[in-house]
């Protein structure tokens, strides 16, 4: 075909979004690669930082802690899951913003890709690290004496669930990362974002053990939800269906909005 004709007759839609997942695909293996070859990542965000929270709030603070019915590892654990899905939204949002100060979309600009396969490709190479670092907390909290108490299914949904935390939360570091562009702007908002949501809830303490009026809003954070979900499905703890509703559908509404906002956002960059 000539080039007039190829001008002439674009390629159909479905060939340009079969063309837009495989540049997906080939720019997460890129993320992917690129943390893999960062040990101070590897070492700090995926095995330093959950496994110092696991040791210190279990030794250290767990003897001071009352959890009813439940030992402290067992109710921390699924909690730290969570935190581990949270501050890996921060690590990719600042990957990414060091990829834009690099200049890495003036080098896009120049080739032939699909926008929204950027924001897609950051996405789904965080997801990959939050399942490897929930992997390796999980074997973490066995080897301190966690144990998983549901059904196989409820075990699985627990998995599940953190994944789906950890979707919609990338999601939102892939907003932060392409808003802010610079890694130091990104690790500043997104500690004052996420640190005060991860320590006012219920991932490390019962809710009840807090003031009223601060209970009153704990209650209804999405990461409050999340860790409960979680810990009902992996405890085999009566409740579960309003927290894991609830989880649910602040991480189907966080990605509903965070998924055309990154997009929109990364076609500006493009542009």
């Amino acid at each position: 075909m000539s080039a007039a004709a190829a001008v002439a007759h674009p390629p159909r839609r479905s060939v340009r979004i079969g063309w837009g997942f495989y540049d997906a695909a080939v720019l997460t293996w890129r993320n992917v690669l690129r943390n893999l070859r960062n040990p101070t990542f590897l070492l700090t965000e995926v095995l330093v930082v959950p496994i110092l929270f696991t040791v210190l709030f279990a030794y250290v603070f767990g003897g001071a802690i009352h959890t009813p019915g439940v030992s402290y590892v067992d109710f921390l654990m699924p909690g730290v899951f969570i935190q581990t899905a949270l501050v890996g939204s921060i690590n990719g949002a600042v990957a990414l913003a060091d990829d834009l100060q690099k200049g890495l979309m003036d080098r896009f600009r120049s080739l032939p890709i699909a926008y929204w396969a950027v924001p897609v490709a950051r996405v789904v190479a965080d997801l990959a690290f939050d399942a490897i670092g929930l992997g390796i907390m999980i074997a973490v909290g066995y080897a301190i004496g966690f144990r998983f108490h549901g059904t196989a299914l409820a075990n699985a949904g627990a998995v599940g669930l953190v994944l789906l935390f950890g979707f919609a939360v990338a999601c939102l570091g892939t907003v932060l990362g392409a808003a802010l562009r610079t890694p130091a702007a990104v690790q500043g908002a997104g500690g004052l974002v996420i640190f005060p949501l991860m320590f006012a809830s219920s991932v490390f303490v019962p809710v009840q053990t807090m003031p009223w009026w601060l209970r009153a809003v704990v209650q209804r954070s999405p990461v409050t939800y999340a860790a409960d979900g979680v810990r009902h499905l992996g405890l085999g703890a009566a409740g579960a269906a309003e927290s894991v509703t609830m989880a649910v559908v602040w991480a189907v509404g966080i990605a509903a909005i965070c998924i055309p906002l990154a997009a929109y956002l990364f076609r500006r960059l493009t542009r």
